[in-house]
């Protein structure tokens, strides 16, 4: 199962954090570039002493022990948070239940 979402997620090209199992350790915002029989190739970026530094590395299946991805994000700060007033009509949810005015 685990190979199946792997490779969902390759397809997808989303960014993804994995963890190592073997070396206790995570990959963070990686993106997985190919599958081939146990071994999974990701790229990602690390930053050290104000340099950037890209890797590739190929990691074994069975080491792999969590696979999360980013679903959103949220600013922090003082920022006005979009409300569904601002969102465009086609992309409204609408309400199921709507009120009653029975009293």
């Amino acid at each position: 199962m685990l190979h199946r979402k792997i490779y969902q997620l390759c397809c997808d090209g989303r960014e993804v954090w994995i963890f190592l199992r073997d070396q206790q350790r995570w990959i963070e915002r990686a993106r997985i570039l190919d599958i081939e029989g146990d071994l999974v190739t990701v790229r990602y970026e690390t930053e050290e002493d104000e340099e950037i530094c890209s890797w590739e590395e190929m990691i074994r299946l069975e080491s792999i022990g969590s696979v999360m991805q980013r679903l959103a994000t949220v600013p922090r700060g003082d920022v006005e948070p979009l409300v569904s007033e601002d969102c465009p009509e086609a992309e409204r949810i609408r309400d199921r239940y709507p009120e009653s005015n029975a009293e």
